[in-house]
């Protein structure tokens, strides 16, 4: 059998805890690219794109010859109508069938037919009040919250220096382009011992970065006892593990981002001054219509809170554009907070209808060359404010995690404290023949190439 991730973070964490509930159930993990008699495909179902790339992966799969099965969020989202349109997978499964897809692969092995998923609002299957949740999720198929020393146990997928540790689960907020909730389900916290004990898990077996995943980081706790549950409380702790070099936080609210917790992030030892904040865009008008908070000044403030406390924090952010209703206004007070903010890495997303959001039937809708012209004029600024923000490094020292070897074909790359894994850019070190990946090393960074960094070493 082999296991295909496609999407966020948040799948890679689900695909090592399906790897381990497959080898406890007796099924043998092979390299992607192997021959395999089944092929599972932990598909993504965020927006258009991805969803064409899961079926795209699923019908390569099956030109292999091997059943294919179809998990993860389009999976979730669409079950069997996407089995209906895709007669290449053997079985399309959703997140309650994960305690035993063991038995549903053997299933497919041996030929006998699988009842396809039913999608549900899965916001209906845990109690609206958020402290209720904690008591009734044991009844709920949750991804991501299954491991444990007495339940199923993760399964590295690789040797990465880094790995993604799912703090939580679902959404409460109600933003008009999205349709995650409705298959991620409500907000619900994991227990800070469960993770604490994951951490340490992954510590032990050669992690020295945890990337911190979620839906909403900044709702962390508030389905638990005040005493048990903060995200400011979480991170010491974790920090605090052996092994355990960087701590990084994904995914935070502007809105729900407390002074406390910006506090925490940039003072505790060993937690990364990094903050993937949600600002989505910075209009008031089109927030609104989004079903979000904020503005252009109010996000401004909380730019200058975080740099307050430190002055070199990563802060990075996704913004959509041409959504229905914005106008030139809009656009323009979008550039004036990225213009002011001077974030460090920034991703720019043309508006597209999602399925059953409230925004696919929101008047004002633009055309796509209007949309795809945004874009454009977007993205080109923010490539020159972000290679602006990394210029600025020039001279500055940086820590750098090692995660690529330096050999005859490649240099050794690593990231520092303001990048996240993939998205943010990386550094090029200079003289780092001798470094072993999943080093830490000091470096000055000595030029800049767009978001990335040239540095070398200067202490080991």
């Amino acid at each position: 059998m082999s296991l295909l991730t496609l999407g966020c973070a948040r799948n890679e964490v689900d695909s090592e805890e399906l790897a381990g509930r497959l080898g406890e159930g007796g099924w043998e993990l092979v390299d992607e690219g192997a021959e395999a008699d089944v092929v599972v495909v932990n598909t993504c179902g965020f927006v258009e794109q991805a969803k064409k790339d899961s079926v795209d992966t699923l019908l390569a799969a099956s030109d292999t010859g091997a059943k294919v099965v179809a998990v993860g969020c389009m999976a979730e989202r669409y079950g069997k109508e996407l089995a209906d349109s895709l007669p290449e997978a053997a079985a399309v499964l959703g997140f309650d069938q994960y305690n035993d897809l063991a038995e549903r692969l053997d299933d497919v092995l041996h030929g006998k037919p699988i009842e396809s998923h039913v999608p549900v609002d899965r916001r209906t299957l845990l109690p609206i009040t958020p402290v209720k949740r904690q008591d009734a999720k044991d009844a709920v198929q949750v991804p991501g919250h299954g491991w444990g020393p007495t339940k199923v146990q993760r399964r590295r997928l690789d040797d990465a220096p880094v790995a993604p540790l799912k703090i939580a689960s679902g959404c409460d907020r109600r933003c008009s382009f999205c349709a995650i909730p409705s298959f991620r389900g409500a907000f619900v916290s994991r227990h800070p011992d469960e993770v604490v004990a994951e951490a340490m898990w992954l510590a032990e077996n050669g992690v020295k970065e945890l990337f911190l995943v979620s839906e909403n980081s900044t709702s962390y706790g508030k389905d638990l006892p005040r005493e048990q549950g903060a995200l400011e409380q979480l991170l010491p702790r974790l920090a605090s593990i052996p092994g355990v070099e960087r701590v990084r936080v994904s995914y935070l609210q502007p809105a729900e981002t407390k002074p406390s917790l910006v506090a925490a992030i940039a003072k505790t030892e060993k937690v990364a001054n990094y903050f993937d904040m949600s600002f989505q865009h910075s209009s008031e008008n089109v927030l609104r219509r989004m079903r979000r908070f904020g503005d252009t000044d109010s996000f401004l403030k909380l730019v200058w809170q975080i740099r307050e406390h430190a002055p070199e924090a990563g802060i990075r952010s996704n913004f959509i554009v041409g959504f229905p209703g914005e106008t030139e206004e809009d656009l323009a007070e979008l550039e004036r907070f990225l213009t002011e903010a001077r974030l460090d890495a920034v991703g720019i997303f043309g508006y597209s209808d999602e399925d059953g959001t409230e925004a696919e039937n929101l008047d004002g809708k633009l055309d796509a060359d209007t949309i795809a012209e945004r874009v454009q004029r977007i993205g080109n600024l923010v490539e020159e404010l972000t290679s602006q923000r990394a210029e600025d490094r020039v001279g500055s020292e940086v820590v750098v995690l090692i995660e690529h070897e330096e050999d005859e074909e490649s240099d050794c790359v690593g990231r520092a404290e303001h990048q996240a894994p993939e998205v943010d850019g990386e550094c090029v070190v200079l003289g780092g023949e001798d470094l072993k990946r999943g080093d830490l090393v000091r470096c000055r960074v000595v030029d800049s190439e767009g978001v990335d960094l040239i540095v070398e070493v200067v202490a080991t």
